[in-house]
């Protein structure tokens, strides 16, 4: 309806307006500061990027509404890495937010969103620009496997912070007589991250080929 197609769009536009903020932002304090500007960048735009990241939560509930026709599983997967790795890894852990890595996942992330929600915001429009759909599904798919590594970098940088402070670590009092060491919990959850991106890379080809194929090119062109 146009309704939801309003909704959808104002939504694409905060989402845009937050990551092109957020990817300006690093670009220009890069060239100001150079690498010194690395280290905080967490503590520059950590806010507006945590902000972004919860309102995607919403993508989620747009799918299974039925206002969003992409896929559940694939999408559910890659917001809920995002969420995990920004809140409960880089934002729990000060010693992690100064890293170089943290400014490696922010640039991809953003870089991925700003093309994604540009492209979403033409499309609810109905215009569909070649050169930006093409980028849309093939910039991902090499980006994505680079931030899977980032996210990877990332949990394993903080291991030694969670093992040292016992962060999120819980023993229970008798009589379960039972403790959860989260170190382990992050070590199970990178086999979980590089199984779901075999999968979330299977989708981001089929997505690829079902927009970018002849029929449907030569559709949208015309």
């Amino acid at each position: 309806s146009f309704t939801m197609n309003t909704y959808l769009f104002v939504y694409d536009l905060l989402q845009f307006c937050g990551h092109s903020w957020i990817f300006t932002n690093m670009i220009i304090r890069f060239m100001s500061f150079g690498k010194d500007s690395l280290a905080d960048t967490f503590y520059s735009i950590g806010l507006v990027m945590r902000l972004c990241q919860l309102l995607s939560v919403l993508e989620i509930l747009h799918i299974l509404i039925g206002i969003d026709k992409s896929c559940l599983l694939p999408r559910f997967l890659q917001i809920t890495e995002r969420i995990i790795v920004l809140f409960v890894v880089i934002n729990s852990q000060e010693e992690v937010q100064g890293k170089y890595v943290v400014c490696v996942l922010f640039f991809l992330w953003n870089l991925l969103d700003v093309v994604r929600y540009t492209y979403n915001m033409l499309a609810r429009t109905g215009i569909y620009y070649l050169p930006l759909t093409w980028l849309n599904f093939s910039l991902c798919i090499p980006l994505y496997p680079l931030s899977v590594v980032a996210k990877a970098f990332a949990i394993c940088v903080s291991l030694p912070y969670f093992e040292s402070f016992g962060t999120y670590s819980v023993k229970l009092p008798f009589p379960f007589a039972f403790s959860i060491y989260f170190p382990y919990v992050l070590k199970m959850y990178l086999l979980v991250l590089f199984t779901g991106m075999c999968f979330i890379i299977q989708n981001l080809f089929s997505e690829r080929k079902a927009h970018l194929g002849t029929g449907n090119i030569k559709k949208k062109r015309s």
